[in-house]
C-alpha cells in the first residue's frame, strides 16, 4: 500500500510540472524538456557504459540548433530521418540476442538521436502553424498515460499471453491491446472537444503512438536487462528514473512528428 502512494504522488507530481509548463509558456515546455532529455541521456550513460561527456555536448548544441536557431525544413528533415534511422536501428537491436551489439561511437549516436533527437521532436510537436499548440501536446500525453495505464490494468487483471517474454516478462499481448482499445477511445474524445486535429487523425496518431511507444518501452527493458539492473534510475520514487518514465514517448515523438507532418501536406 505504502509503494501506491509513493507512484501515486510522484505520478501526480510529474502531471502537475508537466502540465504547469505547458500552460505557463512555450519556454517553460521547451526547458522542461531540455532537462528531462539531460536526465535520460545521464541515465543512458550508465546502462550502456558510455565514457565522457561529449553526448551531453552535442545534445545541447543539437538542442540550441533546432530549437532556438533554425526552422530550416530542409535541416529538420535531415534530424527527422537521422533520428528514425537510429530508432529502427535500436528495433532491430530488440530482436538480437547479441550483449554487446554497439561500439562506443555507436553508443554516442544513439544516445544523441535516440534520446536528443526523440525530445527535440517531442519539443517541436506544439508549434502547430508558427502558434505553441497546448491542446495537442497534452492529448498526446494524455494518449501516452491512457494506454500505461490501461495496459498495466488490463494486463494485471485479463494477461494471460506473454509479449515479449526474454526482454520484459510481466508485458502481456491482453494488456497491450487493452491499452491500444482505451487510447483509441481517449483519441475519439479528443477529436469531440479539442479543434486542433480532426478526429481520424487523432486516430492515427493514437495508432502511432501505441505501436512506436510500445516499442519504446521494450528496447528500454532490452537495454536494461543487457545491464542486468531494474531500474534506469532512482529520480522518481516509485518509478525508477527518467528515462524509464520517458522511454515510450522519447522514443515515439519523431515517428508523432513524421504523422503530424503527413497531415500538414495532405490537408
Amino acid at each position: 500500500m505504502k509503494e501506491v502512494l509513493r507512484r501515486l504522488l510522484t505520478g501526480a507530481l510529474y502531471v502537475l510540472l508537466l502540465l504547469s509548463a505547458i500552460f505557463l509558456s512555450s519556454d517553460a515546455f521547451d526547458f522542461l524538456f531540455m532537462v528531462f532529455g539531460l536526465a535520460c541521456l545521464y541515465e543512458y550513460k550508465q546502462l550502456v557504459r558510455l565514457r565522457g561527456y561529449y553526448v551531453f555536448l552535442a545534445y545541447l548544441t543539437l538542442w540550441w540548433v533546432f530549437i532556438y536557431l533554425t526552422r530550416n525544413q530542409a535541416l529538420i528533415q535531415l534530424l527527422l530521418f537521422l533520428t528514425i534511422a537510429v530508432n529502427i536501428s535500436l528495433m532491430a537491436y530488440l530482436f538480437t540476442n547479441q550483449k554487446k551489439p554497439f561500439n562506443s561511437f555507436q553508443k554516442f549516436l544513439i544516445g544523441l538521436f535516440y534520446l536528443g533527437g526523440g525530445c527535440i521532436f517531442l519539443t517541436m510537436i506544439p508549434y502547430k502553424d508558427d502558434t505553441f499548440a497546448k491542446y495537442l501536446i497534452m492529448g498526446i500525453f494524455i494518449m501516452i498515460w491512457v494506454n500505461d495505464s490501461f495496459a498495466y490494468l488490463v494486463g494485471k487483471t485479463l494477461g494471460r499471453h506473454k509479449l515479449f517474454p526474454s526482454v520484459s516478462p510481466k508485458k502481456t499481448i491482453e494488456g497491450t491491446l487493452g491499452g491500444l482499445v482505451f487510447t483509441l477511445l481517449s483519441a475519439v474524445l479528443l477529436g469531440k472537444y479539442t479543434p486542433v486535429l480532426a478526429t481520424i487523425e487523432w486516430l492515427a496518431l493514437a495508432l502511432v503512438l501505441v505501436s512506436m511507444g510500445s516499442l519504446g518501452d521494450l528496447i528500454e527493458s532490452k537495454f536494461k536487462r543487457d545491464a542486468g539492473i531494474k531500474d534506469s534510475g532512482a529520480i522518481l520514487p516509485g518509478h525508477g528514473g527518467m528515462l524509464d518514465r520517458l522511454d515510450s514517448l522519447v522514443f515515439a515523438a519523431p515517428f508523432a512528428y513524421l504523422t503530424l507532418l503527413i497531415f500538414s501536406y495532405v490537408s
